[in-house]
């Protein structure tokens, strides 16, 4: 490394070097002896700004800047899953072994292991013609996800020289590539690619296919689609980190990357060790196996908490171009947002509105704008889904973090605090969240769940919308007043909060539940209500159907019928037509 420059100023983690240098912009370098890591963010004739993404206490005026002539990039090969990484992807437990718990300051640490060997499966041999993206090598790098290490982008040739099967490691030479200007190529299992662009693709598909969370109120009614973007808004102790975990435990990705943005440690931790104890469903394995975390806490440098969003976005797309549906879980957008806004006031930027800079949303679109579902330069489909959390202050939606993520997502889901304190959960509110992907959706759900799945749910979400209406009514002048069809729009809407939305991360046959199982509680609830109205019309009182234990019983669906016993389902339509059949007999 050749040495650039000499600090002329700091402002906290943002560094200044007077004068014309030879760095470029969006340049890694290297700040004092150290070897702190830092980018260039900024380049005039008189001035050279860099923000460093670790603790700059103890630098000083006229200590070296060593440049590299790179961007910021992270390392992709096999290793990656079931690793745990800080927001510049170095490996935490790595850094453990070396530095002890606290992580020191200019800790260098290869990404990956490069010592460890694989088994390595090549899959082209010589004279084959590649392209960007061809699959050179496939690599079992845990029980659940088979990698395929691809032909970097903008890279093609014909392969002059394969090694045979065997054990590698990730740096060992895999194949040899003669590229078009006649140039030789070495490709190993690795590569480099810088954060901060997204990585090429073929083609972009408008997504047709749901992420299967098992959790009804988002599956039901307000869907995501696999490649779509979501906001999960709340204030503190809403759940926005438990809706996060149970979409990143139960959803059906392929791989979920999970960052943790500036959230506390603990919550972090409680990550880590529930993740590290939990079985896939899918497959049997350890959820681990399929998932890879960014865990960059409160604590930690501001300027890592910017790239880690990158970093895991970077992640996520090299699986993607495997053929992998990749779910991300951002915990917060707001945490990122906040860092921007620190580093945009060491930089003495004109700031915008509540202090944040005036590029928020342009950050914020470029991020929600790396999801899709896409086919891939060599030919597969795959996708990235984005789930971003949300941390308004005070729980006020009308501030710019959220407004302005609500322009970049199709699927909103607004946490209530009333919800979370009434202890309702998923504290999700069916009034204010909403989702644009149940149109693109509508003929996933026809031909995989059944026909009846989208009218049931608009019936559904039609009664908790009189609900709402009726609550104020009865918040003025009391229930007693109601006609008794009204009253039954009640009890059914309780029935449908109760026993439907809410729904408990701690019960095994609750935690997740499949789309059948789902429709067919929508269908029971929804015959309920019509045997019902039957015997309103027919003159019978609410009181009369309340006192028998109907209601109770269908509550408990959630509860009571196994998710690999929905057979049971169907004695819930004889139990509503034996009380419908009891009630006209007490009233003959």
């Amino acid at each position: 490394m050749e040495k650039i420059g000499k600090i002329f100023g700091i402002n906290g983690p943002v560094i200044y070097i007077k004068g014309v240098t030879d760095f470029n912009m969006g340049e890694m370098v290297y700040v004092s002896d150290e070897k702190l890591v830092g980018e260039v963010i900024a380049l005039t004739k008189e001035m050279t700004t860099i923000q460093v993404y670790e603790e700059t206490s103890g630098l000083k005026p006229g200590d070296y800047v060593y440049g590299t002539n790179s961007a910021i990039f992270v390392t992709l090969a096999p290793g990656i899953i079931n690793n745990i990484f800080d927001g510049i992807e170095r490996p935490l437990s790595k850094i453990a072994e070396n530095a002890g718990i606290y992580i020191s300051r200019g800790v260098s640490v290869s990404s990956l292991d490069n010592t460890k060997l694989w088994d390595v499966h090549v899959t082209v041999k010589e004279g084959a013609y590649v392209l960007p993206g061809t699959i050179i090598a496939e690599v079992q790098e845990t029980k659940s996800i088979m990698h395929k290490s691809m032909v970097p982008p903008n890279t093609e040739g014909e392969v002059i020289k394969v090694v045979g099967d065997g054990q590698y490691t990730i740096d060992d030479e895999i194949v040899v590539i003669k590229l078009t200007d006649g140039t030789e190529r070495t490709l190993t299992l690795t590569q480099k690619w810088p954060i901060r662009v997204p990585r090429p693709t073929s083609k972009r598909f408008a997504s047709e296919m749901p992420l299967v969370t098992g959790q009804r109120i988002l599956d039901t009614l307000f869907p995501i689609a696999k490649g779509g973007t979501a906001c999960v808004p709340g204030g503190f102790g809403t759940g926005k980190t438990m809706t996060q975990h149970q979409i990143a435990k139960w959803s059906d990705a392929d791989i979920i990357v999970y960052i943790g943005c500036g959230e506390r440690g603990n919550e972090m931790t409680q990550v880590l060790e529930d993740f590290s104890k939990l079985v896939d469903p899918k497959t049997g394995n350890m959820l681990m196996d399929r998932t890879t975390l960014i865990a960059n806490t409160s604590n930690m440098p501001v300027a890592a908490r910017e790239a880690s969003i990158y970093t895991g976005i970077t992640l996520a797309e090299y699986y993607r171009d495997m053929g992998y549906h990749v779910a991300i879980m951002a915990d917060s957008t707001s945490r990122w947002a906040e860092a921007l806004r620190e580093l945009s006031g060491r930089l003495e930027e004109m700031p915008a509105e509540e202090g944040f800079p005036a590029y928020l949303a342009s950050k914020l679109s470029a991020f929600y704008e790396r999801a899709g579902y896409f086919r891939n330069l060599n030919g597969t489909d795959g996708s990235v889904s984005i789930i971003g959390a949300v941390s308004p202050q005070g729980g006020d939606f009308s501030e710019p973090v959220t407004q302005n993520t609500k322009r970049f997502v199709r699927c909103f889901w607004g946490l209530d605090k009333s919800l979370a304190y009434a202890r309702h959960f998923p504290a999700i509110h069916w009034l204010t969240s909403y989702s644009e992907y149940l149109g693109d959706l509508a003929n996933w759900y026809n031909e995989n769940v059944g026909p009846d799945f989208v009218s049931c749910r608009n019936k559904i979400l039609a009664i908790l919308n009189q609900e709402s209406s009726l609550i104020e009514i009865v918040n003025l002048i009391g229930s007693d007043v109601l006609p008794d069809d009204q009253k039954l729009t009640l009890e059914i809407a309780r029935v449908i909060r109760l026993g439907f939305l809410q729904q408990n991360a701690f019960h095994k046959e609750d935690t997740c539940v499949p789309l059948v199982k789902q429709l067919k509680m929508m269908e029971i609830i929804l015959y309920l209500q019509d045997k019902c109205k039957i015997l309103i019309n027919m003159g019978m009182p609410v009181s009369v159907l309340k006192n028998q234990s109907i209601f109770e019983k269908i509550i408990s669906i959630k509860y009571d019928v196994p998710n690999n016993k929905l057979e049971m389902l169907d004695d819930y339509k004889n139990m509503i037509d034996e009380f419908y059949n009891e009630i006209i007999k007490i009233n003959a």
